[in-house]
C-alpha cells in the first residue's frame, strides 16, 4: 500500500484508516490496541509470543494440507511464523498485557506481524493485505477464543519444565545438606518451645521431602493443560473451520512444540468457556510458594543471631547486610524468595478471580490469567535457582551451638518417659527449670539413669544409631 506520509503507510480496517510506521511488521489493529491499552508498559512474555506463533504455524500447515490455503501463501506464513518462534520479531509485539477481548489484540498483533513478514517473503510490500491477509489467511479456521488459551497452555507446559528443573536442583541441594548435617544433634521445637531431640540433617531432609511433594502437585494440572480447544473457534462449534482442522493442527502442534500428549479437548465448548485448568496450575504454584515461604522462614530463624538468636546454622556472606551496621550478614536470598512467593500467591488470587469471571460461552479475562500464571512461573523459577545456588549450598552448621541448646533443652525430659515414667520425668523437668540445671544433670544427680543409658536414649530419640 502506498505511503501517504513519509515513513508511514496507510492502513485500513473496519473502523477507518491510520498511519502505521512503514518499517513495522505490526498493522493497524495492533496500533489501535497499543494506543487504547497504555496501562502497565508490560509487553507479552517471549514464551507466549513463541507459542502463539506455534499455533499460527500449525494452523497454516493444517489449512495448506486441507487445500484451504494455497501452497505459496501457506509456505510464506509457515516461514514467517518460524521467525517469530525463533524470537526474531519480539519487538513487534506492542500490546499491553492488560487488554480486552480475551486476547484479541495479541492475536491480531501476531496475525499482522506474520502476515506482513509473509508478504515480504512473497516479495510484496508491508501492508498489502491483498497478498496475505491477517484475518483471512493467517487466522484462517481460528478465533482468538480458541487460539489464545491454546497458546497459553503450551507456554505453561514449556515454562513449567524449567521451574520443575529448578525445584529438582533445590531438592538436591537440601538433600545434600541433609546428609552433611546427618550427625548434628539438636533440639527440636514445637510451638516455638523446646521439644525432643533430632538432627539438623532430619530437618533439612524434611524440607527436601516437601519440595518433592510440591513438584508432584504439578502433574495433574500439566496433564489437564494438554487438552486443547483449538478448532473450536468462537464458541466451540468450529464455525468457519474445516472439520479435519482440529486433528491436523493439533498433530502439527505436537511436532512443532515437542510436547507429547497434546490432544483434542473432550468438550470444545468447555475448553473455551472454562479456564479452570489454569486455576489448577496456579494452585500448584501457590502450594509451592507456601512451602517455600515456610522453609525460608525456618532457615531465617535457625540462622538468627549470630549472638542473640538461635544461630544453629550460618549463612553464606554474599553481600554486606547493612548500610550502617558493619559486619552484618543477612539472609537476603531467603528474604527475596519469600517476597517472590508472596507475589505468586497474589497472582494466584488474581487468576482465581479472573477464572470465575467467565460468562456464558467465553471468559474474556484470559489476558490477566495469562500474565499472572506465566509471570509466577518465571519469577519462581529464577528465585528458586538463586536460593539454591547462592544460599542453600553455602549454609554451614554450628554443631557446638546445636549441642549447647540440646543440652539445656527441657524437652529432653521426654526421653526419660520409657525409663522412669511420665510423672517422674515431669518432676525432673520442673526441678531443672527451678534450679537452672539441665535435665541430664538432674537425672544423673538423682541416680535415675546412667550416663551411658542417657546417651543411648538421646541418640535413639534423634533417630541416630547407637552402636548397641
Amino acid at each position: 500500500m502506498a505511503d501517504s506520509k513519509k515513513g508511514f503507510r496507510l492502513e485500513r480496517d473496519t473502523l477507518g484508516e491510520m498511519l502505521v510506521p512503514a518499517k513495522a511488521l505490526y498493522g493497524i489493529q495492533t496500533l489501535r490496541a497499543s494506543e487504547n491499552f497504555r496501562i502497565s508498559g508490560i509487553r507479552p512474555k517471549g514464551i507466549f509470543i513463541k507459542t502463539t506463533a506455534m499455533v499460527k504455524k500449525a494452523a497454516a500447515i493444517a489449512n495448506t494440507a486441507l487445500g484451504l490455503l494455497d501452497k505459496r501463501r501457506g509456505d510464506a506464513i509457515i516461514k514467517a511464523a518460524e521467525e517469530v518462534i525463533e524470537g526474531r520479531h519480539d519487538h513487534e509485539f506492542l500490546v499491553d498485557v492488560y487488554q480486552a477481548g480475551a486476547g484479541t489484540s495479541h492475536n491480531m498483533n501476531a496475525n499482522e506481524v506474520i502476515a506482513n513478514r509473509a508478504i515480504e517473503l512473497m516479495r510484496g510490500n508491508r501492508g498489502d493485505y491483498s497478498i496475505i491477509h491477517p484475518n483471512d489467511h493467517v487466522n484462517m479456521g481460528q478465533s482468538t477464543n480458541d487460539t489464545m488459551p491454546t497458546a497459553l497452555r503450551l507456554a505453561l507446559i514449556l515454562t513449567s519444565a524449567d521451574l520443575l528443573t529448578a525445584l529438582a536442583r533445590l531438592r538436591k541441594a537440601l538433600t545434600s545438606k541433609s546428609k552433611e548435617f546427618s550427625r548434628v544433634l539438636k533440639s527440636g521445637r514445637t510451638h516455638l518451645q523446646d521439644a525432643v531431640p533430632m538432627t539438623l540433617g532430619a530437618e533439612f531432609g524434611s524440607y527436601a521431602s516437601s519440595i518433592s511433594a510440591a513438584m508432584d502437585a504439578f502433574a495433574p494440572p500439566l496433564s489437564r493443560l494438554k487438552a486443547l480447544g483449538l478448532g473450536g473457534t468462537a464458541t466451540g462449534t468450529g464455525i468457519n473451520s474445516h472439520h479435519l482442522f482440529r486433528v491436523r493442527a493439533i498433530s502439527a502442534l505436537r511436532e512443532i512444540s515437542g510436547i507429547s500428549g497434546l490432544k483434542k479437548a473432550a468438550n470444545p465448548y468447555s475448553a473455551i468457556n472454562s479456564m479452570a485448568d489454569f486455576t489448577s496450575y496456579s494452585g500448584a504454584l501457590r502450594e509451592t510458594a507456601c512451602e517455600l515461604i515456610r522453609i525460608s522462614n525456618d532457615l531465617r530463624l535457625l540462622g538468627s543471631g549470630p549472638r542473640t538468636g538461635l544461630a544453629e546454622i550460618r549463612f553464606p556472606a554474599i553481600q554486606p547486610g547493612s548500610s550502617i551496621m558493619p559486619g552484618k550478614v543477612n539472609p537476603v536470598m531467603a528474604e527475596m524468595l519469600a517476597m517472590v512467593c508472596f507475589q505468586v500467591i497474589g497472582n494466584d488470587t488474581a487468576t482465581a478471580l479472573a477464572v470465575q469471571a467467565g460468562q456464558l460461552e467465553l471468559n474474556v479475562m484470559l489476558p490477566v490469567i495469562n500474565y499472572n500464571t506465566l509471570h509466577s512461573t518465571e519469577i519462581l523459577k529464577s528465585a528458586i535457582d538463586a536460593f539454591a545456588s547462592r544460599f542453600i549450598s553455602g549454609i554451614k552448621a554450628d554443631s557446638a551451638r546445636c549441642a549447647e541448646y540440646l543440652e539445656g533443652s527441657v524437652g529432653l525430659a521426654t526421653i526419660l518417659n520409657p525409663a522412669i515414667g511420665y510423672e517422674a520425668a515431669a518432676s525432673t523437668a520442673k526441678e531443672a527449670l527451678a534450679t537452672g540445671k539441665s535435665i541430664k544433670a538432674v537425672a544423673l544427680g538423682k541416680g535415675l539413669i546412667s550416663e551411658k543409658a542417657w546417651d543411648i536414649l538421646v541418640r535413639k530419640a534423634a533417630d541416630l544409631k547407637t552402636g548397641e
